[in-house]
């Protein structure tokens, strides 16, 4: 075989060869996903369902899957830090949880994708340029909790008949608590119920926020998610038990810490769906290109031991419409 002929052979084996040689390169390397979440890594029954959902797509921690976790620990002030952080670390994507996180992370880089599990409205955080096409290093799943505070507050009346003045705790370092406090608002008073605002930015505003909701005889407490409250879940719900309060949030987590109540979108669920999103960028997908979902999956949760506890008798027509329930 002369020397041209031998060169023709190689090529044709090179051609042949070179996607299998691609593959066996992709297997083996390690993907690295930065996760900046304002709740404390353990226990975390979203990661656990982010971690399931990535397994059967082929993602396996400790094997082609690395995960550094990053929570500001009730400092929200810290999240542009904490996202700096991921970014020298050369993560290859970053997941996200709240309007706080992801405009950190929008902020620290314009490279690194970017996932949201759960947002407040993108488009009003200005880390998305539309639904259907982001237009940039950002996509995922919108949490939609301004949308459905009318409906939650509508299941704490009904839960606890006869309410006629609420406190509202929210966290500002959520970056929307604005929104988040006229949607309760607006909702509250359509229905005979006398809101009042109060916020917090540190955790040790938790237990004047709560002789505040006394003195202003409030007979309900709804509280918002953020970063401060969902490292102080403990420490909210003995204040609630001390003064005697019903409370109401958005987040099942915030149920079986002993709150009263919740309902909002699934969080597990949407964290297993962000996983997708995460498979198809590893696949080649471009942030800009992938929709903003909205959640599907939303959930009432009660607590019954709560309840008993707070001298309560929830309706069995309000029991019935439950989710889950816990005794």
């Amino acid at each position: 075989m002369n020397n041209t002929a031998v060169r023709i052979v190689a090529l044709v084996l090179c051609l042949f060869t070179a996607p299998f040689v691609a593959e066996a390169q992709k297997a083996g390397k390690v993907y690295r996903i930065g996760v900046l979440d304002p709740a404390p890594v353990v226990p975390n029954a979203n990661l656990d369902a982010f971690r399931e959902g990535l397994r059967e797509l082929g993602y396996v921690e400790g094997q082609n899957l690395g995960i550094e976790y990053r929570s500001p620990a009730g400092r929200p002030g810290v999240f542009p830090d904490l996202a700096a952080e991921l970014v020298r670390l050369k993560v290859d994507l970053i997941l996200t949880r709240g309007t706080a996180a992801v405009t950190a992370a929008k902020n620290a880089t314009r490279t690194i994708p970017i996932v949201m599990a759960a947002s407040g409205d993108p488009l009003v955080a200005g880390v998305v340029t539309g639904l259907a096409h982001p237009g940039g290093n950002v996509t995922g799943l919108s949490a939609l909790a301004t949308e459905v505070s009318g409906k939650r507050m509508q299941l704490l009346k009904d839960a606890v008949p006869g309410i006629k003045r609420i406190a509202v705790v929210l966290d500002t370092g959520t970056g929307l608590a604005t929104q988040q406090w006229r949607a309760t608002e607006q909702s509250a008073r359509a229905m005979g119920v006398e809101p009042f605002l109060v916020e917090i930015t540190k955790a040790d505003d938790l237990s004047p926020a709560f002789d505040l909701a006394i003195k202003h005889r409030a007979e309900a407490v709804v509280v918002g998610l953020g970063p401060v409250i969902q490292n102080n879940l403990g420490r909210v719900v003995d204040l609630a038990t001390k003064h005697r309060l019903p409370t109401a949030s958005t987040a099942r987590e915030f149920v079986e810490a002993g709150g009263f109540m919740s309902y909002g979108v699934s969080y597990p669920d949407a964290y297993r769906r962000a996983a997708t999103y995460v498979d198809k960028i590893f696949k080649g997908a471009k942030p800009a290109d992938l929709p903003i979902e909205q959640p599907t999956k939303f959930e009432l949760v009660l607590n019954l031991k709560t309840a008993k506890t707070l001298g309560l008798t929830i309706p069995q027509l309000v029991l019935l419409r439950a989710d889950a329930v816990i005794r």
